[in-house]
């Protein structure tokens, strides 16, 4: 009797180890994909940063050209 808990114990394990395995490996394979350049999320994310940039840079140059020139 104890000898089958043991034994079934040690299956559950191993299922368990498994099934993070192959979570791991699925989670490893999205990031590889969405992550690498020109991928989905890569593109999404430098788009972002470019519309930032570039609304800064445009806030910038209007600032500047609002002063009044200096004696």
């Amino acid at each position: 009797m104890l000898k089958q808990h043991i034994t079934k114990s040690r299956k559950q394990k191993a299922q368990s180890t498994v099934e993070y395995i192959i979570l791991f490996a699925a989670i490893v394979a999205a990031l590889i994909i969405f992550l690498r350049p020109g991928g989905i999320f890569s593109n999404a994310v430098g788009n972002t940063f470019q519309s930032g940039t570039n609304g800064m840079t445009d806030m910038a140059n209007r600032l500047q050209t609002s002063r009044p020139a200096s004696p």
